[in-house]
């Protein structure tokens, strides 16, 4: 199984960075692989249709990488009660043939209290608009529960990051087993 991990925040060393990094760890076994897509390194042009974007190294990246996942974990900071503009910049690139039929667990990073659901909210009207399956739970870590110095969250956070992120991976597993069944019976797919 593949799951790809896209980090929404434009910043080199952010909170929502700290959070990709811990799902990628709790993500690694034999049978996993974690692509990871992070805003803040792969940065891409803003979108604006033109066909010439297609040729962008970074959009070919993100595109191959959302091709090949089985699932999603997408994280975003809130910005203004909304998701990012890099994190919609880099959905822009992506559409239903990406998202239809997988998974995706959506997890925000809220400064100083005040909240990180309505980026959820938003996150889930865009995810919805990509044909993606945003599975029901979802995560808010508060930036007092990251340790940016050790890259480190507080362990009542990470056992909810777990609890996210197994259910992404046992979702992931009963998508393919059901395939499978429905191949094995020569059911078209």
């Amino acid at each position: 199984m593949r799951i790809l991990v896209i980090s929404g925040s434009a910043r080199k060393q952010s909170n929502t960075g700290i959070i990709a990094s811990n799902i990628r760890t709790l993500l690694k076994g034999p049978s996993t692989e974690v692509l990871n897509f992070d805003v803040a390194v792969h940065t891409l042009p803003l979108y604006a249709g033109d066909p010439s974007e297609e040729s962008h190294l970074e959009v070919q990246r993100l595109r191959s990488y959302a091709d090949q996942a089985d699932g999603f974990i997408i994280c975003t900071p809130e910005y203004h009660s909304g998701i990012s503009g890099s994190l919609k910049n880099a959905l822009d690139y992506l559409g239903f043939p990406h998202f239809k039929g997988k998974p995706s667990v959506i997890v925000a990073v809220a400064g100083g209290g005040k909240g990180g659901i309505n980026a959820l909210n938003n996150l889930r009207t865009v995810l919805r608009g990509v044909y993606a399956n945003v599975l029901p739970d979802q995560l808010v870590i508060d930036k007092v529960q990251i340790d940016a110095g050790s890259g480190t969250i507080e362990p009542v956070a990470l056992q909810k990051l777990g609890d996210v992120t197994r259910e992404l991976v046992r979702t992931v597993d009963q998508i393919a087993l059901y395939t499978e069944s429905l191949q094995s019976r020569g059911e078209v797919v």
